[in-house]
């Protein structure tokens, strides 16, 4: 989606700097806010079960996209899609758990977790292929045969999962998503409507409010979405905390670099992918090792090395203009990927190893949920101050690759500011852990 958002800028649909935002994060938004009911729902009903079903629900989303001739049509195909994903994504991760024997599950989860990366990049490279010969519509009947073939092959491949007690909160979902709406729309909407705007600022009003009921709701219920009593585990906390900072800092860099090297490098579709490629490559090296690094360093070392290198890597990217070589950009994407190669499986671990195996389910959609709403709030924050200090860029006569160039090294500045102080706040929580479990240390 990322590499399509000049063509769908430029296309019959119009959208505002906003809308682009939002068909962006319309699908990022859903999937984050049904990932943990949909831990519940596979626990109770059978984890190969719902996903299969989140495969052809997501196929349906990619059909609608495809077919989608005004934006509001297209926003519900993205929104339809991130309801299907938010199905599958945490029934992998139970399914992997449950068909791998106990002594082998944390190689399992880096796995996975490099998956999720190598799956990007692999999108980020058909998709240039797509872009390259075909509209954006393109992007999304390429997903149509894909769901229905994974469809049929997990039918036929995954083992069945004996279901467990869980109980559905849809109190709770609808809380988390509206919330979490909320938020998305104040970043987002901000610069259009003015900061001191009252459908802003109610905005972030109702955020707040919203997400205080959401705790008040799972301190009361007998079976809440999400227990706010589990952050009082350190290790969950901090592990919640690093991914969703991980994924803010790399979703940044997703939503910026395929306009960046577009509009100011004067990349076609294909170069850009293929350019963010070798990201994969980096965090499948290192991921496979990262585990075991972080059993010898210990986690906090291990997270705090990382999301350290993804604070660099995006201070390296703020550096980079129209005359930045390929071979010295991608080397701040290297420092970048090795980062989140180191980062991620160890926070992965710390979150699912913290919550009782019957309760698999809701781990795998915790994590999940911190993800996508780290990476919605980085694609949200970013795209944000694009499109603000491009805009005041042009509007002083300035040249459009100079503007954007000045916009993109703040988006990057402001993402690496984040990313280094929520992440000394999660690496605090990892060494409390490891504090408290050798007090002779």
């Amino acid at each position: 989606m990322n590499l399509a958002i000049p063509r769908i800028a430029a296309s019959g649909l119009h959208p505002s700097a906003a809308q682009l935002l939002w068909i962006v994060d319309t699908y990022v938004l859903v999937f984050a806010g049904l990932l943990i009911p949909a831990g519940a729902l596979g626990d109770r009903y059978g984890r190969k079960g719902v996903l299969l079903t989140g495969l052809g629900v997501f196929a349906t989303g990619a059909l609608l996209s495809a077919l989608a001739g005004s934006l509001p049509v297209l926003l519900a195909g993205r929104a339809v899609s991130g309801a299907g994903a938010a199905l599958l994504v945490p029934a992998t991760m139970s399914v992997l758990l449950h068909a791998t024997p106990p002594d082998r599950r944390s190689g399992a989860v880096a796995a996975w977790s490099a998956a999720l990366g190598i799956g990007g990049m692999a999108g980020n490279a058909g998709g240039a292929l797509i872009l390259e010969y075909l509209p954006w519509q393109g992007l999304f009947w390429a997903y149509v045969p894909l769901g229905l073939g994974l469809l049929v092959w997990v039918a036929a491949a995954a083992p069945r999962v004996p279901r467990q007690t869980a109980a559905l909160d849809l109190p709770g979902s609808v809380l988390l998503v509206l919330g979490a709406a909320a938020l998305l729309f104040g970043i987002i909407e901000g610069p259009g409507l003015g900061w001191g705007s009252a459908a802003v600022t109610g905005a972030f009003a109702l955020a707040l409010v919203v997400f205080a009921v959401f705790v008040r709701h799972g301190l009361r219920a007998a079976h809440p979405v999400l227990d706010p009593r589990l952050f009082r585990l350190p290790r969950l906390r901090a592990g919640t905390l690093g991914i969703a900072v991980t994924f803010f800092g790399m979703f940044a860099l997703f939503y910026v670099n395929a306009q960046f090297l577009q509009y100011v490098k004067g990349y076609s579709p294909l170069q850009t992918g293929f350019a963010i490629v070798p990201l994969a490559f980096g965090m499948m090296a290192v991921t496979r090792y990262g585990m075991r690094w972080a059993q010898r360093a210990g986690e906090a070392t291990a997270v705090g090395t990382g999301l350290g290198l993804i604070v660099v890597g995006l201070l390296l990217l703020s550096t980079a203009g129209a005359g930045t070589p390929y071979p010295l950009y991608l080397v701040f994407l290297l420092v970048m990927s090795v980062g989140a190669g180191l980062a991620m499986p160890t926070l992965s671990h710390a979150i699912v190893a913290s919550v009782p195996a019957h309760r698999s389910g809701m781990g795998s959609g915790l994590q999940g949920a911190a993800r996508e709403l780290g990476a919605a709030l980085g694609i949200a924050v970013v795209g944000t101050v694009l499109s603000v200090r491009f805009a005041a860029g042009t509007g002083h006569g300035a040249a459009v690759t100079t503007a954007f160039t000045e916009a993109t090294a703040l988006g990057y500045r402001i993402a690496a500011g984040v990313v280094l102080v929520a992440g000394i706040a999660a690496v605090a929580g990892l060494r409390t852990r490891a504090r408290s479990a050798h007090p002779g240390a």
